[in-house]
């Protein structure tokens, strides 16, 4: 498949085209990852469901109004992503200690361990690929990555 983008006389145009094209690809290939461990971490999951999963798991225990900013996902929207989560036993809810009006998400003991099963031990492509390059490559890569995120329109900086 022909990733290369339309083209154009400007070097530092035809480059940006270049990496929008990758991102795309590479945006589906989370896409299709993310909708797969979703079903394996619970039939029937969605993928949006799977991904305020992973976010409690990587920042909990949290506030449902810091996913919200973290994640720019609707109020209500989150609230239903939440309320899957707790049927299904992979999120419990307990009260804010610096806040008692406020309940903190945190992942329940057996769904983070499922969420390691999962995973599998470095199941990820990402894992393996970046496994083969200089490190001072992922570094810089990393780098990049961040400086982006930092700048990119609905991110940090807005």
């Amino acid at each position: 498949m022909d990733h290369s983008p339309a083209e154009s006389g400007d070097p530092r145009e035809r480059a940006i085209r270049s990496v929008e094209a990758e991102f795309s690809e590479i945006a589906q290939r989370f896409h299709r990852i993310i909708t797969r461990n979703a079903e394996r971490l619970s039939p029937g999951l969605l993928p949006g469901a799977y991904k305020v999963f992973t976010a409690i798991v990587r920042h909990g225990p949290v506030k449902a109004s810091e996913l919200v900013e973290r994640m720019t996902v609707d109020k209500g929207q989150l609230s239903r992503l939440i309320s899957m989560l707790e049927e299904r036993g992979l999120v419990a809810r307990t009260p804010d200690p610096h806040d008692g009006r406020a309940q903190l998400l945190e992942a329940t003991p057996e769904a983070k361990a499922r969420l390691e099963e999962v995973r599998g031990p470095r199941e990820n492509g990402l894992f393996r690929e970046l496994q083969a390059w200089p490190v001072e490559d992922v570094e810089r890569l990393a780098a990049l990555l961040h400086s982006l995120a930092q700048g990119a329109p609905g991110g940090p900086t807005d």
